[in-house]
């Protein structure tokens, strides 16, 4: 049961730190009837208590107008008085003291830009903060402290604002028309003034010696070439060397050509 009932509790913490943007640690503002109630039941370290149902660090504040009404309830609330001493006080601007529903209310707001969870045994209290969204409620069942789920109103806030965060605003649709305007008066400007340039050219005759740039804007191809056979598949030529001619054989052409120019000459 106390594990089923943790899985809730993460799974209600979730929704307020993903739609809401609750952070550790935990802002706990706690009322005197969850003071006292805990001061009752002997839950004497409630900042641990709270920590343990939410899993993360926790902070609890109170006003000093909770702290009045404690101490005004006279001797059976003196512990409890006592204890809410103990808490961090909230910005509190009455200068006289303020029902307790009242103080809330002022410190919450209607946003609870803050990020207070509230924790209170007032069921009437509760009920009102409900129909607030963003505002978190924990009350003690004996011993037990509980997270309840959002409510339908929180729920439904939830899902009309991403609704509007997904559709466009009018400034936005605005700045779009404007946007495809200007480049539908861009592309028509290009046009006319490709129109004109192909008119000039088909009337004169083009200069060869003119160089058009190539265009580099989009995708270059490269023109196949007719190849050669592959080096690697060839086979190598083989050098062949001319035989040298010895000293010895030079000397006896030599003679050869001298005995055949007296021969001509005799002759």
């Amino acid at each position: 049961m106390r594990v089923q009932r943790m899985k809730h509790h993460r799974r209600h913490l979730r929704f307020y730190t993903t739609f809401y943007g609750f952070r550790e640690p935990y802002k706990i503002f706690c009322d005197g009837t969850f003071i006292h109630h805990l001061v009752k039941n002997r839950i004497t370290v409630p900042g641990q208590a709270l920590t343990n149902i939410l899993g993360k660090p926790t902070k609890l504040f109170t006003t000093r107008c909770v702290i009045a009404e404690l101490h005004s309830l006279g001797k059976s609330y003196s512990q409890s008085f006592e204890e809410a001493r103990k808490l961090s006080l909230a910005r509190c601007d009455h200068e006289k003291r303020k029902g307790v529903a009242g103080c809330i209310q002022d410190v919450i707001g209607e946003n609870n830009f803050e990020h207070f969870f509230l924790a209170t045994q007032d069921y009437e209290l509760r009920k009102r903060f409900r129909e607030i969204p963003g505002v978190p409620l924990i009350y003690c069942l004996r011993k037990s402290l509980i997270l309840e789920p959002s409510s339908k109103l929180q729920n439904d806030f939830v899902r009309s604002s991403e609704e509007q965060r997904s559709r466009m605003t009018e400034m936005e649709k605005a700045l779009l028309k404007r946007g495809i305007n200007k480049f539908a008066t861009e592309d028509e400007n290009a046009t006319s003034d490709a129109h004109e340039a192909s008119g000039d050219e088909g009337m004169r005759p083009q200069d060869p010696s003119i160089n058009v740039p190539r265009r580099t804007d989009g995708p270059q191809f490269k023109r196949k070439k007719p190849k050669g056979p592959n080096p690697l598949s060839c086979k190598k030529k083989k050098i062949t060397e001319k035989p040298s001619i010895g000293p010895n054989k030079k000397k006896r052409i030599g003679l050869i050509e001298v005995l055949k120019s007296q021969l001509t000459f005799l002759l």
